[in-house]
């Protein structure tokens, strides 16, 4: 019997996989036809590759999105890990509920609300102080900061309360300042969950659309708004192609965090059987 529902539950969790990834395994399939058939592959070619890495056009957009993603990344990891440390340090357990409420409110906000009031909000800004361009780069760069900082501060804060609080203490009867123990001590604990933050507000920012759509500029163009708007004409495999590289990128940052989030795991599980088997000696 139970072997029976181990077969079932195989099963289930197989058809799940086929069908999150089946469209992109059909789009990645398509995207090295030398044809421009979307319906009929004709023969294997990096042709529409080349394609894509010679159109000034997306490769304009590429540069927008890295610049972009990388300054939001930069300012929503700075301000999501002091976040962090700050509500790590509350005392009132209702506040930090409420603190927490509030953040994750971004997350749990469907994008198109977001959107639409984060346009909303910079066009009554833009009003009020008279600017001629209300949605620009730096809407967009507020946006994605504002979609990101959750993120952060939820891959942060689980390790700053992993953190022995013997250790910042330890740093300062040692000598050290407190700015000192802070960046010798305290970042080096929880640096694994500041790397998981930032390449989560990356990854978010780089494939982001909804919000972009509503906040972007009429001379800031992403990569997703440059699909988007290939997309009302003919499909061809160059756009494949340039999914297919965009879907490869974001594939290699997860299994990065990912990485990094194991191996931080058994380097903690290994100190916490040693620190274990030591107080056992010591009690023999």
């Amino acid at each position: 019997m139970k072997k029976k529902s181990g077969i079932i539950s195989n099963l289930y969790i197989i058809l799940i996989m086929i069908f999150l990834f089946a469209p992109m395994a059909v789009l990645i399939f398509f995207s090295f036809n030398s044809g421009k058939s979307t319906a009929v592959f004709e023969e294997f070619s990096l042709y529409w590759y080349g394609v894509v890495l010679k159109d000034s056009e997306t490769l304009n957009a590429l540069k927008n999105t890295l610049i972009l993603a990388v300054t939001s990344t930069a300012i929503s990891t700075l301000m999501g890990t002091a976040a962090a440390y700050g509500i790590g340090r509350m005392k009132k357990r209702y506040l930090k509920s409420a603190v927490m409420s509030v953040t994750n409110i971004p997350m749990m906000n469907p994008d198109i609300i977001t959107g639409i009031s984060l346009m909303l909000m910079f066009v009554f800004v833009g009003t009020m102080l008279g600017l001629s361009d209300k949605l620009s780069f730096w809407t967009m760069l507020i946006a994605h900061v504002t979609f990101s900082l959750p993120y952060v501060i939820l891959s942060v804060l689980p390790k700053i309360k992993q953190m022995d609080n013997s250790l910042p203490e330890a740093a300062l009867d040692l000598g050290c300042t407190p700015v000192q123990s802070f960046f010798k001590v305290e970042i080096p604990e929880i640096f694994p969950g500041i790397m998981t933050g930032a390449i989560m507000a990356f990854t978010m920012s780089l494939d982001d659309f909804v919000i972009s759509y509503f906040t972007k500029g009429s001379s800031f163009q992403t990569l997703p708004l440059l699909i988007y708007s290939m997309t009302k004409k003919r499909v061809t495999p160059k756009i494949y192609a340039l999914a297919t590289i965009i879907f490869v990128v974001i594939l290699i940052l997860l299994i990065i965090s990912n990485l990094s989030g194991s191996k931080d795991e058994r380097l903690r599980a290994k100190i916490a059987k040693r620190k274990k088997k030591e107080d056992r000696e010591n009690t023999d």
